[in-house]
């Protein structure tokens, strides 16, 4: 709410306030004339937020009911939740009461019962704020005179009448977007007219492009950005390379997934005299391109992180970047930004650095071969590497002792297994399998944790404005909920005085290791876990039973990370002396990119999920009839009967 909203609602809240015409309170408050109809637009959209009210005689007054406003989230049966910001529980709102909201809506709601049988509060929505989308992707049935939409998101809430006139190029069951013109209301469909034909129901790529245009994804760069990006050429400065540590010499190394383009971590880990570790983790100063307000760093704002779908990337910054200059390849020289530690044979840090270095990585590694090289299975990679094998030996025994420690003091080892998904030519399934997780992955995560807990620390302490990662403890009452599971196995989390620390997690994860319930209480375990998100302000890690945690380490690929190297930078060139100016600058900037971010990592992680459930229901369409074994991970299904109906019926009798 702007400070002519709030001047205008305070002065109404008055005790002597009577209800008044526009004009009346517009004169009193001195608005100019000139400034007019913007305060009729102040007061058209405080009464749309339900904050103030017009009784018969056009005389605004405060509406006293509590009304919140917040996103309505609508499943396919029809009743929905919203999610009001801030708050941890969502608000159930059944079909009765939903009044034609689709989903995305932005909403207000009355609270219509604190708490219900299912222990959420219920609401009715009042007044829809704003739509969620005006466009949508959906499957186009041709009726001859008119036509219908059949969307995509199949909880939107309606299908698309099209007029014959608005059909375009589309046949029947192709994919398209449509362009919504009317929204439902008084048991009318929505209206629309398509704006864009994707291709056939069956034609390679379409799925992907489908959920591309159904987030609005930013596909391509704009010309001016890419210019931006390529006018830095494909070689370094060497008059910058003066002004840093050069690292060229030192034997560096990245490790990645073979088909890894946007190398931004390399490392380099030796044991010193006094029988600790040195670890050097080198990321790529992205920051010394993308500028602060130039035309890529708003590109880069706006995409928030890469997104990774099967078979292609929509990556943050233009491939001249990501994969060019930015990318730490193999025998090229690079500007990065260092983090060197020295750390004890109990995996303490003891001492902590951070500065700007020049690099040229000696090999670029990948996961499958650096588990050859612990395991010694492969003798031809062992010959091709064999200058570099005590390297990795000693990168093993460094990340073993930073693991264990964090798992004394808590780290959760969630062993839940991914999916590997491989495609052919044409971007079909070819085979769905378990995503083989070697040791040597491992050795990069621990060493990379190292290095985010080592700047947020430091960066904390000096007061800096800063982006942290953020991992607050999870509800008291979701944890009771877990133990009534856990109790049938003679499991528990314990809490002192209503607080949960991460090792009580971590207890029940090391008993249930290697038994048949360990898949199913791990996915139990994560679903009672906070979502982790971006904050100006530092709360912690609870997954990774951190105090000082931030991403520092993918500036490539996540806007966070690109922005404390900024901080960091600036911090180095001031020698630790910046101004107050540039602090409280800063700061508000911390809040509002950390807000954004979070919000488009929340849009990246649907569409990514979503693009492996197309594919392995592509997979499985060949299938149908055929028996398989499966572990049931929810019934959610029965629980949104119940809460449909409002019954009281066991669940052995539903």
């Amino acid at each position: 709410m702007n400070k002519k909203a709030e001047l205008i609602l305070e002065f109404m809240k008055d005790d002597d306030y009577v209800p008044m015409k526009a004009k009346e309170i517009a004169l009193i408050l001195g608005v100019p004339k000139k400034e007019y109809a913007d305060f009729l637009e102040i007061l058209h959209q405080l009464e749309m937020e339900f904050k103030i009210g017009k009784n018969k005689k056009n005389r605004y007054k405060v509406i006293e009911e509590n009304y919140l406003e917040g996103t309505y989230r609508r499943n396919q049966k029809g009743f929905g939740f919203v999610k009001i910001e801030g708050e941890e529980d969502e608000v159930y709102i059944s079909k009765e009461n939903s009044q034609n909201a689709l989903n995305g809506d932005k909403v207000l709601i009355e609270i219509i019962d604190e708490k219900n049988k299912v222990k959420s509060a219920e609401g009715k929505i009042k007044r829809i704020i704003s739509h969620g989308k005006d466009t949508l992707v959906g499957t186009f049935q041709n009726n001859r005179n008119f036509g219908f939409v059949v969307p995509d998101d199949k909880s939107f809430g309606t299908d698309i009448f099209i007029p014959k006139s608005e059909f375009g190029k589309a046949r029947n069951n192709h994919k398209v977007l449509v362009k919504i013109t009317k929204y439902p209301s008084r048991g009318k469909k929505a209206e629309g007219k398509i704006i864009e034909v994707l291709g056939g129901p069956n034609q390679a790529g379409i799925d992907m492009l489908s959920l591309i245009k159904e987030y609005k994804l930013p596909s391509t760069f704009p010309e001016q950005v890419v210019a931006e990006a390529k006018a830095y050429g494909n070689k370094i400065n060497e008059e910058e390379i003066k002004q840093r540590v050069d690292l060229r010499k030192d034997t560096i190394f990245t490790i990645d997934g073979e088909d890894a383009k946007d190398l931004d971590d390399a490392v380099k880990v030796t044991k010193l005299p006094n029988e600790n570790y040195k670890l050097d983790v080198h990321i790529a100063d992205v920051s010394n391109y993308v500028k602060e307000g130039s035309l890529l760093d708003q590109e880069a704002l706006i995409r928030g992180t890469s997104i990774y779908m099967l078979g292609r990337v929509i990556p943050m910054l233009p491939r001249e970047l990501s994969n060019g200059l930015c990318s730490l390849n193999a025998g090229e020289d690079r500007l990065t930004l260092s983090c060197s530690m020295e750390i004890d044979k109990k995996g303490n840090i003891i001492y902590a650095d951070v500065y700007k270095s020049v690099i040229n990585v000696t090999e670029r590694m990948n996961y499958a071969d650096v588990q050859k090289i612990l395991e010694g299975t492969d003798k031809k990679v062992l010959q091709r590497y064999k200058n570099y094998i005590q390297d990795f030996k000693l990168m093993e025994e460094l990340a073993l002792i930073l693991k264990n420690r964090r798992l004394n003091q808590g780290y959760l080892n969630l062993e839940i297994p991914e999916t590997k998904i491989e495609l052919d030519i044409n971007g079909k399934v070819k085979n769905v399998t378990k995503y083989e997780k070697y040791f040597s992955y491992e050795i990069i995560e621990q060493f990379m944790l190292s290095a985010n807990e080592v700047i947020a620390e430091k960066f904390y302490w000096l007061g800096s404005p800063f982006i942290y990662r953020v991992h607050e403890e999870p509800d008291i009452d979701k944890v009771k909920d877990l133990n009534k599971f856990l109790y049938n196995f003679g499991l528990s989390i314990k809490s002192t005085n209503e607080k949960i620390y991460p090792k009580e997690f971590a207890k029940v994860l090391e008993k249930v290791k290697g038994s048949k319930e360990e898949k199913v209480i791990s996915n139990l375990i994560l679903r009672t876990l906070k979502v982790a998100k971006y904050e100006s302000e530092n709360k912690g890690h609870f997954g990774i039973a951190s105090k000082y945690y931030c991403h520092f380490t993918s500036p490539i690929r996540r806007y966070p990370d690109l922005f404390i190297h900024r901080i960091i930078s600036k911090y180095l060139e001031e020698n630790y002396n910046v101004s107050d100016k540039f602090i409280e600058e800063y700061k508000e900037k911390a809040e509002t990119r950390a807000n954004q971010s979070s919000e488009r990592e929340k849009v990246a992680t649907k569409v990514e999920r979503e693009s492996e459930d197309l594919k392995k229901a592509e997979y499985m369409e060949d299938k149908i009839g055929q028996i398989y074994e499966g572990i049931i991970s929810s019934i959610t299904r029965i629980w949104n009967i119940c809460r449909t109906r409002k019954h009281n019926r066991r669940f052995s009798k539903i």
